[in-house]
């Protein structure tokens, strides 16, 4: 069984994760909007997700309970694949940019023109996934879900009769 300090240090370490979640996902909603990210479908992706991200923490920070949890964990696998879609497009930009300046380009001199371009920048969608794997580490084994789960009731109810 956890001690209270232990469960009090992993309620701190959640808050910290879920504060800096929403300030990331603030921040690079913030920064996308600035950057005027809305010009075609693929680029409507990351604001809208952001959008969709936020509402879920709120919602989670609201109503709290196992749904709200999960609605937050699949948010989560949405921004890892958003980052991994984001990462691709902005390579492929690159790449094409590259390629049209000089058409004789290719190999690793074009991998490293395009990964070093500065628009777009090939990594940048990467903080949506790092966003993801934040919020995912702060749902991962949440009290809200393993409370919940019958397995975990049946094994706690174990360790009592024991």
């Amino acid at each position: 069984m956890r001690g209270s300090s232990e469960i009090g240090t992993l309620t701190a370490l959640r808050r910290m994760l879920l504060s800096v979640l929403a300030l990331g996902l603030f921040g690079l909603g913030a920064e996308l909007l600035f950057l005027n990210h809305l010009e075609s479908f693929t680029q409507i992706i990351a604001p809208a997700l952001l959008g969709i991200g936020l509402a879920a923490v709120i919602g989670h920070v609201v109503r709290g309970g196992p749904v709200g949890v999960r609605v937050l964990q699949i948010v989560m696998v949405f921004f890892v694949g958003a980052g991994v879609l984001g990462m691709y497009y902005h390579y492929a930009a690159n790449v094409e940019f590259q390629r049209e300046m000089d058409p004789s380009v290719a190999g690793m001199a074009l991998f490293w023109k395009a990964m070093s371009a500065k628009t777009p920048p090939a990594l940048a969608p990467g903080s949506m996934a790092q966003l993801g794997l934040i919020g995912l580490a702060y749902t991962f084994r949440h009290p809200a879900i393993t409370r919940s789960h019958p397995r975990e009731r049946t094994a706690a109810a174990s360790r009592a009769a024991n």
